[in-house]
């Protein structure tokens, strides 16, 4: 095409874009603006009538400001075609999205849990970023430190439980005594419920669905591993590019009602950012206690114990319970009154967290009642198990924010 054909070398003038009611400058010289991609379709001699003319306007809508042009007007929402297209391509969607969310379950749970992880260490990049460190050094001091502390806790928790485990084996023949006295209480359990004969019978012939549980077992620890992995590459990179994730997320919003927007969402980060971090701490705390319990009363494997209630005390309401249960069972291999000193022990301290620890720790950012705490996270434990107790009070949490300051302010004024 000749360039006299797309305008080129012609004095700077108005142009009013045809349907658009746009009116533009046109520059004077190709370096003055961009115009189509020199290098898609070349060479462009072929081109003749409307797609000729299409060039020549595109030439003239690009500007520096607008190198893609300004926007056309709005298509006609009303028309019987238009209708039946949305119509269908809707249908098409939601289809397509409900497979989309049956296939990628799996996937989607762990994008999830590592942007919730992502949402509760922005407050520790933020302050580090506040404090001049420019954010990949920040995230990359928290995944350091992160790794440090892991590396130390498991390099002071393997060589116990090494330890631990051989005593554990050295003491299993006096168990299966225990298990034959029957003037000890494990005796007359094991009496009652045929206990020792279960066990003989497992070991002298091992049934081919316990080997295979087994193996299923070594499998769930090999997918367990790789899932942390996933999630934890996922936090990085969402904890790196956390402002720009952010800044979109509330592009989606219309910029009539974005500043209201920003407030509450920044108020919703904040509440899972505080909750994580605070469940954290108060887990941390559950656990040196156990340890110092458990060793000055000299409950078997104290190590391993705590570290099993530091766990599920990360998991609201149902988890110290269940940990509880679990340590005093074991407390009771020392003696029946240990086992209710530990009973003691645990209410105690389950009243401690739920009106100390937690409102102090927490509770100023997530504020959710005592009911909707109960029914959020029996509701999450059903849908996604563990992962959903843990999500539970946070989400209930931003559910409220939601409903108070949306919902509830339009019925009132409705």
């Amino acid at each position: 095409m000749q360039n006299s054909r797309l305008g080129v070398g012609l004095a700077p003038r108005r142009f009013v874009v045809p349907a658009t009611g746009y009116s533009l400058r046109v520059a004077a010289s190709p370096a003055e603006r961009d115009g189509p991609e020199e290098g898609v379709g070349q060479p462009r001699d072929a081109l003749a009538g409307p797609v000729a003319d299409a060039e020549a306007v595109a030439e003239r809508l690009s500007t520096q400001e607008r190198p893609l042009g300004p926007h056309g007007k709005r298509l006609n929402t009303r028309s019987p075609f238009f209708l039946g297209m949305a119509a269908a391509a809707g249908a098409a969607v939601t289809a397509g999205a409900v497979w989309f969310l049956i296939i990628a379950a799996g996937t989607l749970v762990l994008i999830g849990v590592a942007l919730f992880v992502a949402i509760g260490l922005e407050p520790v990049a933020s302050w580090l970023v506040r404090h001049r460190l420019p954010r990949p050094l920040a995230v990359a001091v928290i995944v350091l430190g992160g790794l440090a502390l892991s590396a130390g806790f498991f390099a002071a928790l393997i060589p116990p439980l090494i330890d631990q485990a051989v005593r554990f084996i050295d003491q299993a023949p006096e168990y299966l005594a225990r298990l034959g006295d029957r003037s000890s209480w494990l005796g007359q359990v094991s009496a009652r419920f045929h206990l020792q004969q279960r066990i003989q019978d497992t070991f002298s012939n091992p049934d081919p669905a316990l080997i295979n549980g087994l193996l299923g077992s070594g499998r769930a620890v090999l997918g367990t591993l790789t899932d942390a992995l996933i999630v934890l590459v996922l936090t990085i990179y969402f904890l790196a590019d956390f402002p720009r994730l952010r800044a979109t997320l509330y592009r989606f919003v219309p910029h009539t009602r974005r500043p209201r927007a920003i407030l509450i969402g920044d108020q919703i980060f904040a509440k899972v950012g505080s909750y994580v971090l605070g469940n954290v701490v108060i887990s941390v705390i559950a656990g040196v206690l156990g340890f110092i319990w458990f060793t000055i009363f000299e409950v078997p494997y104290p190590l391993l114990l705590a570290l099993l209630l530091a766990v599920l005390d990360l998991i609201p309401v149902i988890g110290s319970i269940i940990a509880g249960v679990v340590v005093s069972l074991a407390a009771l291999s020392v003696s029946w009154p240990v086992c209710l000193a530990t009973v003691g022990f645990f209410i105690a301290y389950r009243f401690a967290e739920d009106y100390i620890l937690t409102p102090k720790i927490i509770g100023r950012f997530v504020q959710v009642p005592a009911l909707v705490t109960v029914v959020a996270v029996v509701l999450g434990g059903v849908l996604l198990g563990i992962i959903g107790a843990l999500v539970a009070i946070p989400v209930a949490a931003a559910v409220l924010l939601f409903v108070r300051e949306i919902v509830f302010h339009r019925m009132d004024h409705s």
